[in-house]
């Protein structure tokens, strides 16, 4: 009688099982090697820096390599007042379209939508710098007079020595500004929140949506009770992500705002810089101590996204947005 013993099973992959799994897991690993040298990268290039200045290159808001006085205070403060700037602009434009796209489109037009979305994230910023410098920057100077004029007690909103109410307003006072510049990034950062949102949000299980309609909620009473909690953690998620892009736009900022090296946190008055726009319009002509600099203040912006990116990513594996849709 022929020996009969049950069949060894293994969950080692096999074939083109193998193939996907090795290849995956290598992409996954170059990933990780790449983002760790440019940080290291960074750090060796900035050890010399932050060794020589110490706490006060995080302190100091004047950037004069030339009377050896460097710091990014103020550089840190105009990025954040720009990523600030345009996270108010692109955070609710994104969960509009997100929701129109999921719950509101008629099916045969989401795709292009979706296409068209998709298609605003593939623009050069170039771009939408050009677009926010010659378009866009006359009308947000009217929106930051206005602004002014009824929100003025609110210290951001507020423009020193100036009077909202005067017949003739200068333009030029509100030009060229952190709030001018946010609007342009907001425009770039709204495709990439709006992509993550908007596929939270078709993940919102069938059943739950039909549930509250069949107890008499409207289609808004629905989104508002089934659609937005469900995907609250992909809204955080995508936000956030934005954030991490919005932190580092460069040319933009660098064709709209007026340079200015000190610590302003009236958003509409002219003139800031971010860390970004820094490297850029400094890099060409920088010596080696100079290159130093801009590298630091690299590798903190480097670090900052990093960190912006990392808590995005823990609260969309966190939250209950990805669970799937029922059958």
């Amino acid at each position: 009688m022929a020996d009969v013993r049950p069949r060894k099973i293994s969950r080692k992959a096999t074939g083109a099982d193998a193939v996907f799994e090795n290849g995956a897991r290598a992409v996954g690993a170059s990933v990780l090697l790449i983002t760790g040298g440019v940080g290291v990268f960074l750090a060796w290039q900035a050890y010399p820096t932050l060794e020589r200045y110490g706490w006060s290159f995080f302190t100091e808001s004047q950037w004069q390599p030339d009377q050896d006085v460097i710091g990014i205070a103020a550089v840190l403060v105009g990025t954040f007042s720009v990523a600030m700037v345009a996270m108010a602009f692109a955070v609710p434009l994104s969960i509009l379209m997100a929701l129109y796209i999921s719950e509101y489109a008629p099916a045969r037009f989401r795709s292009s939508l979706v296409a068209l979305i998709d298609l605003m994230a593939a623009v050069p910023s170039i771009v939408y710098g050009l677009w926010g410098f010659f378009l866009i920057m006359p009308y947000a100077a009217e929106l930051a007079l206005w602004l002014q004029r009824y929100l003025g007690w609110i210290p951001i909103f507020d423009v020193a020595n100036t009077d909202p109410n005067a017949a003739v307003w200068d333009t030029t006072r509100y030009v060229a500004s952190a709030f001018c510049a946010g609007i342009a990034v907001a425009m770039m950062v709204m495709p990439m929140a709006c992509a993550v949102m908007r596929q939270v949000f078709s993940q919102t299980p069938a059943g739950e949506k039909e549930a509250a309609l069949a107890l008499g909620a409207t289609r808004w009473g629905m989104v508002t009770s089934v659609v937005l909690p469900f995907g609250r953690g992909g809204i955080i998620g995508g936000t956030m992500l934005g954030l991490g892009r919005a932190l580092g736009e460069t040319i933009a900022v660098v064709l709209i705002v007026s340079p200015a090296f000190e610590i302003k946190p009236r958003i509409l008055e002219v003139g800031t810089t971010t860390v970004s726009s820094l490297i850029a319009g400094r890099f060409g002509e920088a010596s080696s101590s100079q290159l130093s600099a801009l590298l630091a203040a690299g590798f903190v912006l480097f670090v900052i996204t990093l960190l912006v990116n990392t808590v995005a990513a823990i609260v969309v594996n966190r939250s209950r947005s990805g669970a799937g849709t029922d059958a």
